[in-house]
Formats: structure tokens, C-alpha cells, sequence
């Protein structure tokens, strides 16, 4: 139970499949195709997955929707000890980009965030993020979503979806945007795009940040860089090993990529399409790699550091490590 902090957290896909069948349910909507007999979350591959994502997503529809799931989250998210959360929110999926619409989705995750928080739980912050196979089209209308909530609880902006669709530079006007706006930017890029997909996020959206990455380590002079300029990857070894990415957790680059001086985070992307928690993470990685305490706490610190809040959160959070 080692306070943890989590950068990569999907909100819709960390929903548990209780929770999106309850719904579906009191819809009525018949979205049983997505489950397995033992009403796991089913799907073949990572472009099955990003399918099954969406439907799942499809049951919820309004604002309050949307608060029940950040409590459901939240509370997962206790469980395994994570003090703070950065989560990826999508007004594609909220208020179809609508900023109005967003701003009344937005208002009911931040009201139960805060209501999660006054009660000891874990603090949350929002990343409202474009999705890649969605088209930069749609992703200017988000950046503007984000550009127009930018505040205490929407403090980035991000990119995600299926690596193989356009070029990150396709995206530079959203991100542009973002930036004026104040946002700190991140991006997905080195999970199913080789080393050369960060080489563009990086140099086509200016991200301080990099989503998985992990693909980095095909390409040394990359990793090289990537130490050097002290980008963070938010790594997500369950996600990866449950898609294929890698073959298993000891086969894994983040230990390596960490002992070349590339600063590693550990987060859990959509923990139960993936079967994962951050207590599972953290003892995986010490099966593997033989990761003590003190490389965990290391860690923290790192993910600490790169988190996208204010002065004032970034220090009572590190109160809470210190002091466990």
C-alpha cells in the first residue's frame, strides 16, 4: 500500500465491467458482445480493443454518467493506494465536443473528484485529450473544449487512439492551441509506432511528456535522447504485455529504459480491459526485475515532478509519500 501516483489513466477505460453493464442495463442497452463468460471486458487485438472501448463508452450519456464513473474510478484507485491520478478525458465522448456540453460533463466530474478528495481519497486532475483516429478536424474542436476549461482540474492536453492513423504533425494545430492556452502537453506515441513516432511527437507537438514510449528502446541513440532531455514516459508495462506490445513483463524495457537514465513513471492505461491495478503493477515489477521500495518511492518522486499541477498540489501530495 505504498502511495502512489498514476499519470496514464483513461477515465472510460478504467471503468470496471460491473459498472458498464449496471448501466447498460438501466438503459436498456444491449452491449453484451463486449464481454466474456466471466464478464471480463473481450476483445482480440489492440484495433478489437479500441471497438470494445467505445462500446463500453456508448452507455454513458449525461454528466451524471459521467460523476458515478470518477467515483467508481476513484475508488478502484484508492484500493491500490494512488494518492493522485492524472486521467485522459475525451470531449468526443462527453458532450460531442460541444463546449457547452462539455463544460456541464466536466462540472459533474469535478464536482465528484473534489467530493472523492474532501473525504481522504485520491486527488484527480484532467487531461482532455484529442483522438488520433478521429481526425485533426475533430481534434481542433477539442482543443478548443480544453483550451476553454483550462483551470485547477483540466490541466493538459493529449493525444491517444490508434498510433497508426496520420502523423502527430497532423495535430500541431490542436496542440499549438492547447499550449497558448497554458496546458502542458503529452501525447501517445512508441507503443504501436516505432521509436520514429516520438521522435514526431516531440519535435511536431512539443510534448514534455510521452504515453507509453516504450518502443524507444529499438533505437539507443533515441533513448539516449530522451535521458538527455529528460522527457518522462508513462509507462504502462501491464497494458503493454496484455497487448501483445511485449511478451512478457521480464521481457519489458522499462527497467532497462530506467537504467539508462530515461525517467520512467508506471501508470495502468485501462486496468480492466487489461486485468491490472497499480498494487498488481508494482508487484509484477518487483517479480521481474527485483524493484525494492526504494525504486518505487524513486519513482514517485519522478511522477510527482512531471505531474501536470500547481505548486501548492505538488507539495501537499509529496506530503503524503514522505509520510508513509
Amino acid at each position: 500500500m505504498l502511495p502512489k501516483i498514476e499519470l496514464h489513466l483513461h477515465l472510460e477505460g478504467a471503468a470496471p465491467p460491473a459498472f458498464v453493464r449496471g448501466l447498460a442495463k438501466e438503459k436498456s442497452i444491449d452491449i453484451g458482445g463486449i464481454f466474456d463468460a466471466q464478464g471480463n471486458y473481450s476483445y482480440t487485438d489492440f484495433w478489437h480493443f479500441l471497438k470494445v472501448y467505445e462500446a463500453a463508452t456508448s452507455v454513458l450519456t449525461s454528466p451524471a454518467d459521467y460523476a458515478r464513473l470518477t467515483r467508481a474510478v476513484l475508488e478502484e484507485c484508492a484500493a491500490s493506494g494512488v494518492v493522485y491520478a492524472e486521467t485522459f478525458l475525451s470531449p468526443d465522448f462527453c458532450g460531442g465536443r460541444d463546449v457547452g456540453a462539455w463544460r456541464e460533463y466536466l462540472a459533474a466530474m469535478q464536482e465528484a473528484a473534489a467530493a472523492v478528495a474532501a473525504q481522504g481519497g485520491p486527488e484527480l486532475r484532467g487531461i482532455v485529450t484529442c483522438i488520433r483516429h478521429f481526425g485533426p478536424d475533430k481534434a481542433r474542436e477539442t482543443a478548443v473544449c480544453a483550451a476553454e476549461t483550462v483551470g485547477d482540474f483540466i490541466t493538459g492536453f493529449g493525444l491517444a487512439g490508434d498510433e497508426k492513423a496520420g502523423k502527430p504533425g497532423d495535430f500541431a494545430w490542436a496542440f499549438d492551441c492547447a499550449r497558448e492556452a497554458g496546458l502542458r502537453l503529452t501525447a501517445h506515441a512508441g507503443e504501436w509506432g516505432g521509436p520514429d513516432s516520438i521522435r514526431d511527437a516531440l519535435r511536431d507537438l512539443g510534448v514534455e511528456r510521452i504515453g507509453h514510449g516504450v518502443r524507444a528502446i529499438e533505437d539507443l541513440a533515441l533513448v539516449d535522447e530522451l535521458a538527455e532531455r529528460g522527457t518522462v514516459l508513462e509507462v504502462c508495462p501491464g497494458s503493454n504485455v496484455a497487448l501483445g506490445v511485449f511478451p512478457s513483463w521480464r521481457k519489458h524495457p522499462i527497467a532497462e529504459l530506467d537504467r539508462r537514465g530515461v525517467k520512467v513513471t508506471v501508470s495502468t492505461d485501462d486496468p480492466p480491459f487489461f486485468h491490472t491495478t497499480m498494487e498488481r503493477e508494482y508487484a509484477e515489477l518487483h517479480r521481474a526485475f527485483d524493484w525494492d521500495e526504494g525504486q518505487f518511492r524513486r519513482l514517485n518522486r519522478i511522477a510527482l515532478d512531471a505531474a501536470f499541477c500547481d505548486a501548492d498540489t505538488r507539495a501537499r501530495i509529496a506530503k503524503k509519500l514522505e509520510a508513509a
